[in-house]
């Protein structure tokens, strides 16, 4: 498997290979259209000056040779050539030799030979330092009634300068240090993920408290950060797994358990018909709370799903909390709670089933938790955007620490687990509210009442 770190290294190569070619490739196709030309007119023009010199200045052959090695020291390759054919080399030698035929043309035609410009066939700027007398420029002259041929370029070391050499070590330099740079930062950017994968995988095993101390002010780091968000979630999710699973298997256990003693007591042949009846009773009542803890864990696991079915249609909610009022009116009298509402009539797009679940939470929580002979408020009012919906009782209330895990699963405070709740109703509120875009808040004071607020968005119609 390629790791990120190789192939990071080997992109980077690529690049700079592709980037080399393509300046390669420009590099010539500046020389061989433009440069190429302008070099060897330059030439030419030495040249002429050189054989200027020659015809103006130098009579015998041995001042020639005189004045062409002293070029040849100056760092220019040079060949004569007489009318004879015989030729003479000044300065660094050729390692080619061989003269084309229309290098011949500069005696006989008197023309100017063009072989840094025309000769070279290679296609490449390499050409241009070929130690070849082809690769050279050519000028007639005449001494004394004698033509000759001058062949001339200049030395390659001219070329290979010390400014060259420096040039070239600054590139070169500049290659290592940047390819060694581009490996160490690859290195420093590839540890933190390094670090998250093992992480990741101490997670697999449920490992949530794996460090990760990086503070980076980049991608790199927002990712970090998120990951220790998840992470902390994960392990947060793990203990409610975990919490929801021994809450079900209590909750569960709990009656089973009273309607297996219970039904074994029933067996017995001494028992009177008060105790029979009371024994009857129980089993009822637990049979009761079984189907209704079934019942909402059914309904939480549909919640659950993210493309629940919403059957959204006009849902007259003032209608719905009224009818939950009248069939609880018996609880509220026999607990002498006197009770009062606004209700206008509101009608919104919602699923009636699963509101009709919000109002019974709510109104029942509001009952079973509230003192004897207390009172509840309702209100429903119609905002811009929202309609908004308050159930305030005056019941035993919650402290901070419970109102920030009201809404969690199973949770229950003291004062509630002797009321035989599920610890489900107030997260199964959460979801419905959540999956209609809509919000709810809890308020509380021990000993004084909580209040329930919803805001659900609000389409009027036309």
């Amino acid at each position: 498997m390629k790791t990120l770190y190789r192939k990071f290294i080997l992109a980077t190569l690529v690049i700079l290979l592709i980037s080399t070619t393509l300046a390669f490739i420009l590099a010539n196709l500046v020389y061989m259209t433009s440069t190429k030309q302008i070099i060897d007119q330059e030439n030419v023009k030495i040249a002429k000056v050189i054989a200027s010199n020659l015809e103006g200045s130098h009579e015998h052959h041995s001042s020639i040779t005189s004045y062409l090695e002293s070029m040849g020291n100056l760092g220019y390759q040079i060949y004569l050539l007489n009318e004879s054919g015989e030729g003479e080399f000044f300065g660094q030698s050729f390692s080619k030799t061989d003269l084309p035929q229309e290098a011949m043309k500069v005696i006989e035609d008197k023309d100017i030979y063009h072989g840094m410009n025309d000769a070279s066939q290679q296609l490449l700027m390499m050409g241009h330092f070929s130690n070849d007398v082809k690769n050279t420029v050519g000028v007639p002259f005449t001494i004394n009634e004698q033509s000759y041929a001058l062949f001339m370029r200049p030395n390659n070391k001219l070329i290979f300068s010390d400014i060259h050499m420096i040039l070239a070590c600054f590139f070169i330099t500049i290659a290592v240090v940047g390819i060694s740079g581009v490996i160490w930062f690859t290195k420093r950017l590839i540890h933190p993920i390094t670090k998250l994968t093992e992480a990741t995988k101490e997670i697999t095993r449920e490992n949530f408290n794996y460090p990760l101390p990086f503070e980076l002010n980049d991608e790199i780091g927002e990712l970090v950060k998120s990951f220790n968000k998840m992470q902390k979630q994960l392990q947060h999710n793990d203990q409610v797994r975990k919490s929801f699973i021994n809450n079900v298997s209590h909750d569960f256990q709990s009656p089973l358990m009273n309607i297996q003693g219970y039904s074994e007591l029933l067996k017995a042949n001494d028992l009177t018909e008060n105790e029979r009846n009371d024994y009857l009773q129980i089993i009822d009542v637990e049979s009761k709370r079984l189907s209704n803890l079934t019942k909402q864990l059914l309904l939480l696991t549909s919640l659950d799903q993210k493309d629940y079915p919403m059957k959204l249609i006009d849902v007259n909610i003032s209608e719905q909390i009224k009818q939950t009022i009248r069939r609880y009116q018996w609880l509220l009298e026999d607990k002498e709670i006197e009770i009062s509402y606004k209700l206008p009539s509101v009608t919104i797009k919602a699923d009636a089933e699963l509101m009709i679940n919000v109002w019974d939470n709510l109104l029942t929580n509001a009952i079973k938790y509230n003192t004897h002979g207390g009172i509840i408020w309702i209100d429903l009012s119609e905002k811009e955007y929202s309609v908004a919906f308050t159930i305030k009782d005056t019941g035993i209330g919650m402290n901070q620490e419970a109102l920030t895990q009201i809404f969690e699963r199973f949770y229950r405070v003291d004062s509630a687990r002797k009321k035989n709740g599920t610890g489900l109703g107030l997260s199964i509120v959460k979801q419905i509210i959540d999956l209609h875009g809509g919000e709810i808040t809890v308020d509380s004071l021990v000993g004084e009442g909580t209040t329930f607020t919803i805001m659900l968005p609000y389409i009027r119609n036309t």
